[in-house]
């Protein structure tokens, strides 16, 4: 019975060298790719008047939508590159996996709408557009982890990880999404400007945890080497 789950469990399984996969990864990457292009239409042509000084297209308020072009764009690249790294993990993908990708995918798309609100100088200072931002982007993130951690449980994962690995690796994960997340009641009842800055801790904060991470998944072997 077990192996006839399996099987019918996998019938609409793609492993990683069917064209079913290469396509599905290749719509994902195009759509990532479709999301970034989409952020330029927030950018709006200044008036000619404004190119007659730094000062006046400082005051078109371009500058600002630039900021926040490049922002989203870092933003969308980084969940990109985690997407990618994800697919490598799995050894193929099914029905469910795919429709759980597409989440994300959407999400991703939603950041060209979202940044609109932070980086136009008639709402860049308000509160809702800062916490929709923020829950925005904590979603993708949330969504992209819902997705693997689905298909690792399917059986999915090309290298099989353990249950103390897969939770270290979880809360790692969790990371981005939770300074997100906090940033919205700040954003919404002390100061939608420090719940921007509030970001940048994940400047720190990513690469720590990804340290301390990699760090308590060695002390094991480490351990086991010194018994030996």
């Amino acid at each position: 019975m077990a192996g006839e789950s399996t099987a019918a469990r996998r019938t609409h399984f793609a492993p990683t060298d069917s064209l079913e996969f290469g396509r599905g990864v290749s719509f994902f990457d195009a759509v990532y790719g479709f999301a970034v292009t989409l952020l330029i239409a927030n950018v709006d042509a200044p008036p000619p008047e404004a190119w007659r000084s730094l000062s006046a297209l400082a005051e078109s308020g371009v500058p600002a939508q630039l900021i926040g072009f490049a922002l989203s764009f870092t933003v969308i690249a980084v969940f990109w590159r985690l997407n990618v790294r994800l697919m490598r993990r799995l050894a193929g993908l099914d029905g469910l996996t795919t429709a759980l990708n597409l989440v994300p995918a959407a999400l991703v798309i939603l950041i060209a709408f979202t940044t609109q609100g932070i980086s136009d100088p008639a709402s860049a200072d308000l509160a809702l557009p800062t916490a929709f931002y923020a829950l925005n982007i904590a979603l993708v993130a949330l969504a992209q982890t819902v997705m693997f951690q689905v298909a690792r449980s399917r059986g999915l994962e090309r290298v099989p990880t353990g249950a103390r690995a897969n939770r270290l690796d979880l809360i790692d994960s969790l990371i981005t999404p939770l300074v997100f997340l906090l940033s919205i009641p700040l954003a919404l009842f002390v100061d939608p400007n420090a719940a921007k800055w509030s970001w940048a801790t994940l400047i720190v904060l990513g690469p720590l945890s990804g340290r301390l991470t990699m760090r308590a998944l060695d002390r094991p072997r480490r351990g086991g080497d010194g018994g030996g």
